[in-house]
């Protein structure tokens, strides 16, 4: 599925339904891959902002024209008109982890010379221009959100002041939320999803960038990455500042975990940080706990 094309309506229409249906509210996430994709996914040689060999990048992209990048702003803005149409109750654009908008910010990906290269004010022009181009498409009363990287954690990548001076931005312009998270898969051990969380210390590993963040942007932050436990959450909301936590993985194996801690049981998640759920989504075309579906095996 993507939102590129209208023909998915029908089947948006019904994922929406289903969880309003529940009582809950759903956002989409709007990406484009750039050259962190490769020929066979995307049909051609990918597209970034500089034909650069990078570790992220599963093959030399190509360079995109000034044409291509006002044709992916447009096309990010017709995601979002047909995000507000086919019933999702918020976007989030994916600024983080290697994708197009984050290669943009990053010196290390970015190294072109015209008005979207150089310096940092200038990196972010394709991100502000994409928010832009969405908050026309939605209005100022629709939520956008923004997934951010406080730093890539790479060697001559995106470093966490520029990301305060990306976030300023946004804030100032009006973003409703800026979720913080950081690195990519070229990251090493600070990749954005790391193994083995197994006890509060290795937890809320973003936290410090998502900390500087709140205290330069008047905008709701959240904060990702590896939170286990109620006690580093709710550590997050009442010591660090922030507004929100965001977790993944965990209700991948516990979608009832919120309830459980609400209703006082506050043990930690039994998430195990083992990443076994990226393959069912890969190959099977859905994400599942490969621990949970193991263990209703062994019982039955």
């Amino acid at each position: 599925m993507g939102i590129h094309t209208d023909e998915f309506a029908d089947d948006f229409r019904k994922m929406t339904g289903a969880v309003h249906d529940a009582g809950g509210r759903i956002a989409i996430q709007l990406v484009h891959a750039g050259g962190q994709t490769d020929a066979a996914a995307a049909g051609r040689r990918p597209l970034a902002p500089s034909a650069v060999e990078a570790e992220q990048f599963p093959e030399v992209p190509e360079e995109l024209s000034a044409a291509e990048i006002q044709a992916i702003i447009a096309a990010f803005g017709d995601a979002a008109r047909r995000a507000r149409e086919w019933g999702f109750d918020a976007v989030q654009l994916h600024g983080a982890h290697g994708y197009l908008i984050n290669q943009f910010l990053s010196p290390l990906t970015n190294r072109r010379t015209d008005e979207y290269g150089g310096g940092i004010d200038n990196r972010c022009r394709f991100l502000m221009e994409v928010y832009h181009q969405v908050r026309r498409a939605v209005g100022d009363e629709y939520p956008v959100l923004i997934k951010l990287n406080g730093a890539d954690n790479l060697p001559g990548g995106l470093v966490l002041e520029d990301a305060v001076f990306a976030a300023r931005l946004l804030a100032e312009s009006g973003i409703d939320a800026i979720e913080v998270s950081g690195g990519t898969p070229a990251s090493g051990k600070e990749t954005p999803v790391r193994l083995q969380i197994d006890e509060p210390g290795k937890e809320a590993y973003h936290l410090g960038y998502a900390r500087r963040i709140r205290e330069n942007v008047s905008c709701p932050v959240m904060v990702v990455g590896g939170i286990r436990s109620f006690e580093v959450a709710e550590q997050a909301i009442a010591e660090a500042g922030l507004d929100y936590i965001s977790m993944a993985r965990p209700l991948i194996r516990e979608p009832k975990l919120a309830n459980r801690w609400r209703d006082g049981d506050r043990r930690p998640a039994t998430c195990i940080s083992c990443n076994g759920c990226f393959g069912p989504g890969l190959k099977e075309g859905g994400i599942y706990c490969v621990q949970e579906k193991k263990a209703a095996r062994q019982q039955g």
